[in-house]
């Protein structure tokens, strides 16, 4: 177990719920993906809501249910939306309740062929064009995470969750 949260950030298609299934295995804690937890709450995707509501909503639901799992047992591997981070008051409730940011920085590239191989479930990257500039919109917030985790096309899950287990293992024994 661990004694804090820990919130996987990055853009769509990082791998941020992937890592965060084989971080909360390697560190025997629970895994949410918020996106998930945001479809069994609403009984609606993040897709539809964005779709038939706007995307202020889906922000104004992702915020709501992110304090709720900020407030639950501590100790969880949080897979944040990829706009998440981007969001002022989402930065400053991970902060408030001690969790750590742990940054996923996947190249563009890689990125892109997920959301591709993905199917028609990314409303905010309708094309290769507003992914590119939405990712380049976002990186100056992903910058400000704690931790930041280089992410390539040639690296597991697995070696990605050691690596953020070894990094939070040296923090500690750094304090």
């Amino acid at each position: 177990m661990i004694n804090q949260h820990l919130v996987i950030i990055g853009f769509m298609g990082s791998g941020k719920t992937t890592v965060a299934r084989a971080l909360a295995r390697a560190l025997n804690c629970r895994a949410i993906d918020l996106d998930r937890h945001i479809t069994d709450s609403e009984q609606r995707t993040p897709k539809q809501i964005i779709d038939q509501d706007d995307e202020d909503r889906f922000r104004e639901i992702e915020t709501e249910l992110l304090r709720t799992v900020l407030d639950g047992e501590i100790g969880s591997v949080i897979a944040a939306g990829g706009g998440a981070w981007t969001i002022a008051e989402n930065r400053q409730l991970i902060a408030g309740h001690g969790a750590a940011a742990i940054w996923l920085d996947a190249p563009f590239e890689l990125c892109w062929q997920r959301i591709e191989a993905g199917g028609d479930t990314r409303p905010l990257a309708p094309s290769r064009e507003i992914a590119k500039k939405l990712y380049e919109e976002r990186r100056p917030f992903y910058e400000l995470a704690g931790t930041r985790i280089v992410v390539s096309e040639t690296r597991s899950a697995e070696d990605i969750a050691k690596e953020i287990a070894d990094a939070l293992l040296r923090q500690r024994t750094d304090n």
